[in-house]
């Protein structure tokens, strides 16, 4: 039943995509025309053998883990060949900073080119905040950053307040470049500074803490994801008879199961449905909810719908 689900929503969303969209966004169809609903039944066989393979709690992280690393990496392969000279690995033949934050500075500078934030915010109604754990391309690098450390450690109660100055200090930024007419490679030039300063980040504290500290300290986007994420009705609970164990909290590398957060019951702020607590929880007592829905079929309908979404992702994402 997941399987087919999963291979239905990915093949009629590319089909969308496919029928609507005048120049062709399969890579398939950019190099071999017609050949583009080929891979979208590629495509949709490979969600609905993901989501079989995700459906056991005890490979969920696993498979998780895989899918978002190979995402990221065709990604970045294809815009780092399409810079070499094949152009037609590129969404569109011009160039845009692969910097989460420029989802919206890059916007804002421009006062125009809103797809992508608009993209943004549709896919958060669908998926919450889950797209900074399945379908965020940089997101990836941090978490391989902090499982290096196999100890999940804590960061200080001010982070959270840190990364809402940052997300302040950008739109501010974006939005005096722009009224103060400084040109496009200067803006360039700090938005390239500002995604090196996050791989620092990652390559030294999400490291030495086991925390994705990029993304829940210093990236703008993973706030907003927290908080449009909210109009999603999906949600990871902790039900009253969790005995404080505090299992889920030593697999939490987005710090959002701390002490206080298990004692009141509820995950924190930076919480991005990843499921990596589930299977943590011997009693069961950390669920996956949507409404009134049973949590084992809520489970289910999130992963065919984070899955069957990294397949389109991974079909359509390119700079």
């Amino acid at each position: 039943m997941t399987f087919t689900a999963a291979f239905f929503v990915t093949a009629a969303l590319l089909a969308i995509v496919q029928l609507i969209v005048r120049s062709p966004m399969l890579l398939a169809d950019r190099f071999f025309p017609t050949f583009g609903w080929l891979e979208i039944l590629a495509l949709a066989l490979y969600a609905g053998w993901i989501t079989e393979k995700m459906l056991d709690p005890k490979q969920t992280a696993k498979w998780r883990l895989r899918i978002w690393m190979l995402f990221s990496i065709v990604f970045f392969s294809q815009l780092i060949i399409g810079v070499l000279g094949v152009e037609r690995l590129l969404m569109t033949g011009k160039l845009h900073l692969p910097v989460p934050a420029m989802i919206v500075a890059g916007p804002l500078y421009r006062a125009q080119g809103f797809f992508m934030p608009i993209l943004f915010v549709v896919t958060l109604l669908f998926i919450g905040p889950a797209w900074c754990s399945h379908l965020c391309y940089v997101g990836a690098w941090d978490n391989f950053a902090a499982n290096i450390q196999k100890r999940v450690g804590s960061l200080p109660n001010w982070h959270h307040a840190m990364r809402m100055g940052i997300l302040a200090l950008v739109v501010l930024a974006a939005l005096t470049l722009r009224l103060t007419g400084v040109g496009w490679l200067t803006a360039t030039l700090l938005g390239a500074s500002f995604g090196i300063l996050g791989v620092g980040i990652m390559v030294t504290l999400s490291r030495k803490t086991g925390v994705m500290v990029h993304c829940v300290s210093y990236c703008p986007i993973g706030l907003l994801a927290n908080w449009i994420g909210k109009l999603n009705p999906f949600r990871i609970r902790i039900q009253n008879g969790c005995n404080e164990c505090g299992f889920c909290t030593r697999v939490c590398r987005y710090d959002a199961l701390r002490t206080a957060d298990i004692k009141k019951r509820k995950v924190g702020l930076t919480c991005t449905l990843c499921g990596d607590c589930i299977r943590s929880c011997h009693g069961g007592w950390l669920q996956y909810r949507f409404l009134k829905m049973e949590p084992d079929s809520a489970r289910r309908m999130f992963i065919v719908i984070a899955v069957s979404l990294h397949a389109v992702f991974l079909g359509l994402a390119r700079i």
